[in-house]
């Protein structure tokens, strides 16, 4: 994959403290259970597709907030260890953001957040971001912050001609003037349905594209369908094709998604067309979900690159 000097990867979003809690199954209501030991990792979605952009070789650049608690510089530490250019991350008089995540014995997960810090991502903070952005830059972005503050964010950047990526999660209820702010919208079964008021997952690659087709009526150029192990839906403006998933043995799959678009915008950003660019963010998302945690899962560029060529080219 050759590099292209230059462009950058902005992620504008939310950073956070995970305490994941591994259980045999999620507790009933008034019910105690006992569970494995407690974990605590750097998370956030925003922090994620930042920190998976820059192992996999992008030149990435972090907006947000962090708390003024213990959290706050692990945060900031961790994301400069893994590359993250963090001079644009603002300190609030607040806690830091947090999750708390269930994780099942079959890698799935439940979460809660608590926004903390991320609450307090707006006016100036959003403001220095967007102008440190050119033509060509990516603006990532998700639904962590404040929706207001995205869309401050995401209107001008698109303007401007930077290709803006949503990730729409947690869903929330937004108008259709939001989607023509767009370029590339990356929702995962259960969001996909959601956007379209419909509370059944997306089961099946025939329904990704139904729904796909549904959302960019509403004003977005590209919809990126993530379908966990049967890969990713792609519906481009000239273009739709299934990238197929691979085979893997799940471990947790917190920030899976998280690393399937710090990783898709990387091949992008590269030059890669929308087919290579899946594949290989269906290969760092596949290695993210065989290892614990939501940052420390996230693969680098050598761990992605000898996967690939494990599985041969491309169909």
């Amino acid at each position: 994959m050759s590099r292209l000097p230059a462009k950058k990867i902005l992620v504008l979003g939310s950073l956070n403290i995970d305490l994941v809690q591994p259980v045999g199954r999620v507790p009933e209501a008034g019910e105690t259970i006992r569970g494995a030991d407690l974990q605590i990792y750097v998370g956030g979605k925003g922090a994620n597709q930042a920190c998976a952009a820059a192992l996999l070789g992008g030149n990435v650049q972090m907006a947000g907030m962090i708390g003024n608690d213990v959290f706050g510089a692990r945060l900031l530490a961790e994301l400069q260890e893994a590359g993250v250019d963090t001079s644009l991350v603002q300190a609030a008089e607040t806690a830091s953001g947090s999750a708390i995540i269930f994780v099942l014995p079959n890698g799935e997960n439940r979460i809660v957040i608590s926004p903390g810090a991320n609450a307090a991502v707006t006016g100036t903070v959003v403001k220095q971001a967007i102008d440190s952005l050119e033509a060509g830059d990516f603006l990532l972005c998700q639904l962590e912050i404040p929706i207001a503050s995205v869309m401050e964010a995401m209107r001008p950047a698109y303007k401007k001609g930077v290709i803006t990526i949503l990730d729409p999660a947690p869903v929330c209820d937004f108008s259709d003037d939001v989607f023509r702010s767009v370029r590339i919208l990356t929702p995962n079964q259960i969001e996909a349905g959601l956007l379209l008021g419909e509370a059944t997952p997306i089961g099946t690659l025939a329904e990704a594209e139904r729904c796909a087709r549904k959302l960019q009526a509403r004003g977005v150029e590209t919809v990126v369908v993530k379908m966990g192990e049967q890969g990713s839906f792609v519906a481009g403006q000239n273009e739709s094709f299934v990238a197929p998933g691979f085979e893997v043995t799940a471990v947790d799959t917190t920030a899976a998604g998280d690393a399937f678009n710090g990783a898709f915008a990387v091949a992008l950003r590269e030059g890669l067309g929308s087919r290579d660019a899946a594949r290989f963010a269906n290969a760092a998302a596949g290695l993210s979900v065989t290892r614990n945690g939501a940052l420390k899962s996230m693969p680098n560029r050598l761990e992605v690159d000898q996967f690939l060529a494990s599985k041969g080219p491309s169909a």
